[in-house]
């Protein structure tokens, strides 16, 4: 009995031990833990301008195949595995700034009905449930500069699908009912169109810039409206719907030779009487070379401001300093959101850039929205920081900001293979080198504090600049004219024409 209370008061006291080894060697275990986290984020915890970060990859085009149908019609064609999903565009050469200027109206229309209108093959309620069914889609419309059709489907269905979305482009049947709703939808919009004071804004400074009949800034009303037929839209269909004005895209998980064996098969034979051709662009000059414009709103506490003057494309070669002049204007950091907003209260929000197109001038446009009373120094507030911009040199740390801003969104161009295969499909419609965005890139890589200032001073004309305000003309205290002795204040009518 000795013996084993001896033994079990060893084991005991074992126990003990192992107990308090374990202890310590956790307790040591656990306050390396403490220390090497508290040591780690005392390392991370930095200021966030002294984080650095390794320069940005070298970026590849994902792998495409392109060629051409014997009828002229091109495609591209991009594998994408990871879902099982497959979408395409069709990029169709046409625009509502080819329609008649007594029937603005007549592209959108076409665009719509078009796919609302059903087929030859299928009604419009048939291709709606044979689409529904498999939870995918076929959408057509027609825009400034170009009409597109497009697709999307479960890659199990992909023959359906597509076999309907060349029936949609082949074959609309323009169904007259439907062209009826469109045409009231289009009513219904044009009658509430006035009830947005930013849109208001956004149209009116597209008219003052480009002018009310230019193509690029024109309005639906209800007489063009009226003069649409379904005739017109057939003829406006027929005109540019052929192959050799499409460029078609598709991208997902899909095999090449496949695809390709499938695309020949429902558009190879399709044939069009109507040759292609460079269409002539609308000429394009600014409609007003200066002045103050104004739209009363007595119902509004705070002012909705547009201003600037024509601008150029993106083809230009000082485009890409153009770009980060911009970031040294816009966005949290630049010189608007600090001086105008932060530091003198004078605006709800505060913009300017230099906002190109393809291939049609675009628009300087700087503004944003300011409570009523704090109008004018906002304006004068915004000629300042482009005056100061054209005379004074951007500082290193502007330039690296707005440098670093413009590549670090670079890699977004890139999220998925359709978003290339769109740019791709783009830079060939509107004659652009595939390798643009990548001479962009190496362009803003290379922009200097002077080529900031040289653009500045070329593009930037504060002569030129056309001001609107849609505001309250009783609330706005000092008033407007103050901006200078010699400045008028001409008022827009934005009366909606009555249907006759």
């Amino acid at each position: 009995m000795a013996i084993k209370g001896e033994r079990m008061q060893s084991k005991s006291g074992m126990n003990k031990q192992a107990k308090l080894l374990l202890f310590t060697f956790s307790f040591v275990v656990f306050a390396c833990l403490i220390f090497n986290f508290s040591s780690a984020f005392a390392v991370a915890a930095k200021h966030y301008d002294e984080l650095t970060f390794p320069p940005l990859p070298e970026l590849q085009l994902p792998k495409y195949t392109r060629f051409e149908l014997k009828n002229g019609m091109r495609v591209y064609l991009m594998e994408d595995h990871e879902l099982p999903l497959v979408g395409g565009t069709a990029l169709v050469r046409t625009g509502d700034r080819f329609e008649p200027t007594d029937k603005v109206g007549l592209g959108s229309l076409t665009g719509n009905v078009m796919r609302t209108g059903g087929t030859r093959q299928h009604s419009p309620d048939e291709l709606n449930q044979l689409l529904e069914q498999r939870a995918a889609a076929v959408e057509t419309g027609i825009g400034i500069t170009s009409g597109s059709a497009g697709f999307s489907a479960l890659s199990e269905d992909l023959d359906t699908v597509f076999t309907l979305f060349t029936e949609v482009i082949r074959e609309p049947t323009f169904a007259q009912d439907k062209l009826d709703l469109a045409k009231n939808q289009e009513q219904g919009a044009i009658a509430r169109r006035n009830d947005d004071p930013d849109d208001i804004a956004g149209r009116e400074f597209q008219k003052l810039i480009y002018g009310d009949r230019s193509p690029y800034a024109r309005t639906v009303e209800y007489q063009t409206l009226k003069n649409i037929s379904r005739e017109d839209l057939v003829s406006f269909y027929q005109q540019y719907f052929h192959p050799q004005n499409i460029i078609l895209g598709i991208s997902g998980d899909f095999d090449t030779a496949k695809m390709r064996s499938l695309i020949e098969q429902k558009f190879g034979d399709w044939q069009s009487a109507q040759g292609s051709s460079e269409l002539p662009l609308p000429t394009v000059s600014q409609a007003n070379k200066s002045g103050l414009f104004f739209v009363n709103q007595p119902q509004l506490s705070q002012s909705y401001i547009e201003m600037g003057h024509l601008g150029g494309t993106f083809n230009n070669p000082d485009y890409a300093a153009l770009d980060v002049m911009n970031g040294v204007l816009n966005g949290f950091g630049g010189r608007l959101f600090n001086n105008v907003r932060s530091s003198k209260g004078l605006a709800y929000s505060v913009y300017a850039a230099w906002s190109p197109r393809f291939d049609y001038p675009g628009i300087f446009i700087a503004g944003g929205q300011t409570r009523s009373e704090a109008t004018v120094p906002f304006i004068q507030a915004i000629h300042a920081e482009i005056e100061r911009i054209r005379t004074e040199k951007v500082t290193p740390e502007e330039l690296a900001f707005a440098k670093d801003s413009t590549l670090n969104s670079f890699i977004f161009n890139f999220e998925d293979p359709s978003q290339t295969l769109s740019r791709l499909m783009r830079y060939e419609y509107y004659n652009y080198p595939a390798d643009f965005i990548f001479r962009y890139r190496r362009q803003v890589e290379s922009t200097t504090i002077a080529d900031v200032q040289r653009v500045a001073k070329t593009y930037l004309k504060p002569d030129n600049i056309v001001t609107l305000v849609v505001g309250n003309i009783d609330a706005i205290k000092p008033p407007l004219t103050s901006l200078g002795n010699s400045v008028k204040v001409q008022s827009i009518d934005i009366t909606i024409p009555a249907q006759s």
